[in-house]
């Protein structure tokens, strides 16, 4: 099997099995705030190494806990110059201390198809990347879930039309399937704290409204900033196609919480996506 080794195990989060997992479920622990009369369909949390936004990511990823997905796409921006406007992984799976994530190659080949007809390309499958948007999400997963299988989605593209693009092509992939969304987004950059709470405030608003469209637009109205934007789009997009009617925000923090310098943050919030549950 064709395996992505992790280039950011032991620096970005812990190297060893045990103790990833000790310092994920010190994560997971606490209380969850679920919706009355809702099944869980996706969540939006952020990417920093675990020790900045891991407690923000482990409030949102606490709700999947005895959830039994057979898939898990996860949706992230590509940070680095790479072939193609929206990608997948070239390999089989996915790699991390805590095991292997088979990838859905079923599901890849269906979404690439309905990219491909929506917007005139196909994923792109991209090998030995070295971004951490994505994997920094998987062992959160891990914990919480323990087997599933990941349909895995860089964005390079960052225009609305391709983010929409993506969001309605991963609702018909996923349909009728027992899937999870996770978008994978920090907020605001290298702004003084007072500044990135007030912006952070207004992108998480926009998320709380499902409104994919406002989000995307936030940035262009000067009014907040997510380097994720389209993954955050995309997901909500998605949600709405298989059925999603509300979203709730989680958490808040920034770096400036574990660091103590206050004076350039990057933001973190985390959001959970509901849908009303069937009598």
């Amino acid at each position: 099997m064709d395996i992505r080794p992790s280039p950011i195990a032991g620096t970005w989060y812990p190297g060893t099995a045990e103790q990833l997992a000790k310092s994920i479920d010190h994560f997971l622990e606490g209380e969850t705030k679920t919706e009355p009369n809702a099944e869980l369909v996706g969540v939006v949390v952020p990417h920093a190494g675990h020790r900045y936004s891991g407690s923000v990511a482990g409030a949102a990823f606490r709700l999947m806990r005895g959830l039994a997905p057979d898939i898990v796409a996860v949706v992230s921006p590509m940070h680095n110059l790479a072939p193609g406007q929206v990608l997948t992984s070239g390999h089989d799976a996915y790699q991390t201390p805590l095991g292997e994530i088979l990838v859905d190659q079923d599901a890849v080949r269906k979404l690439s198809d309905a990219m491909q007809k929506r917007t005139g390309f196909a994923l792109y499958p991209l090998r030995n990347d070295r971004e951490h948007s994505l994997e920094i999400e998987l062992p959160f997963l891990q914990r919480a879930l323990g087997s599933f299988h990941l349909l895995p989605v860089m964005i390079l593209d960052q225009r609305e039309s391709t983010a929409e693009a993506l969001g309605l092509a991963l609702g018909e992939t996923l349909a009728g399937r027992k899937a999870l969304l996770v978008a994978s987004s920090d907020l605001s950059h290298f702004f003084p704290d007072a500044v990135a709470r007030t912006f952070d405030a207004e992108m998480m608003r926009r998320v709380e409204r499902f409104d994919p469209a406002a989000v995307m637009r936030a940035e262009e109205e000067e009014a907040a900033s997510a380097c994720g934007r389209a993954a955050i789009a995309a997901v909500l997009w998605a949600a709405r196609a298989l059925g999603a009617d509300r979203v709730s925000v989680i958490a808040y923090a920034n770096s400036g919480d574990v660091t103590g310098d206050k004076s350039s943050v990057v933001g973190y919030g985390s959001a959970a996506i509901w849908r009303t549950a069937s009598a």
